[in-house]
């Protein structure tokens, strides 16, 4: 399933967008993703990605046949937008298949969320909190130390035993030494206001440059797709005038060549 990964990958579909989708868990996705065929997928979710990638199959020749230019990342994100939508309306909170446990650890979660926004004086910041912890478990798959610093946090905070480890006990033990000192050196007010400064505008360059090369891509095609509107007259793109409008895409595209 490379193929197919490299294709979502290109397109810019993420697990968490995919699995909202396809109305199942993230992790039923990469299970998914772990089959050896498309075919092999349950058929109502193989239909399904096949609509949203505009494919009549899964063949290995059928997705080296997919070219991942300007027209067919808009096609792909307004079919994958409106399915979002749509899902959206009628979503609800399904947890067959989880634990008891995991069932309770859900409806926690879910109970201290609704308290923290509901007729809470902290509102504000309690809802950007919520939402980089959202973004926090977006990432878990692909940084490590995201689950070593919940850990230390859990720790700090008297939930879970100092010496628990329950990742890669090595690696969780060297971070979770080098948070402490940070932390102690930041509650002790004894770091370099200089030195903190450049520090801090060595992370803000780092963390813009690589937005800068992420969004790179997509900031071309919201060029390109709002100017060919202007020369069309549209204000969005819609079923009607999709065509025409992803027709002016690719010819603004071959003027820019």
């Amino acid at each position: 399933m490379d193929k197919l990964n490299n294709i979502l990958q290109e397109l810019g579909i993420s697990k968490v967008k995919l699995a909202k989708y396809l109305g199942v868990s993230r992790q039923m996705v990469y299970n998914y993703l772990e089959l050896p065929s498309l075919n092999k997928w349950p058929k109502e979710k193989k239909i399904a990605l096949f609509k949203l990638l505009d494919i009549e199959d899964g063949d290995d020749d059928t997705l080296d046949n997919i070219k991942v230019n300007t027209e067919y990342l808009l096609s792909v994100g307004e079919r994958l937008n409106k399915g979002l939508k749509v899902t959206s309306q009628g979503e609800y909170l399904d947890l067959k298949g989880l634990k008891k446990e995991e069932q309770q650890l859900v409806g926690d979660i879910t109970y201290l969320i609704k308290d923290k926004l509901v007729d809470n004086p902290n509102h504000e910041e309690n809802y950007y909190a919520l939402l980089y912890t959202y973004h926090l478990l977006q990432s878990l798959e692909n940084i490590s130390e995201i689950k070593y610093l919940l850990a230390y946090m859990s720790k700090a905070t008297g939930f879970t035993k100092p010496n628990d480890f329950k990742f890669n006990e090595e690696k969780q033990f060297m971070f979770e030494g080098i948070i402490h000192s940070a932390f102690t050196l930041y509650s002790s007010g004894g770091a370099s206001k200089n030195k903190v400064i450049e520090s801090h505008k060595r992370f803000v360059q780092e963390i813009e440059q690589r937005n800068e090369e992420r969004l790179s891509r997509t900031q071309q095609l919201n060029t390109v797709r709002l100017q060919a509107l202007r020369e069309l007259g549209y204000t969005e793109i819609n079923t009607s005038n999709a065509a025409e409008v992803f027709e002016k895409i690719a010819e603004i595209e071959s003027r820019r060549a």
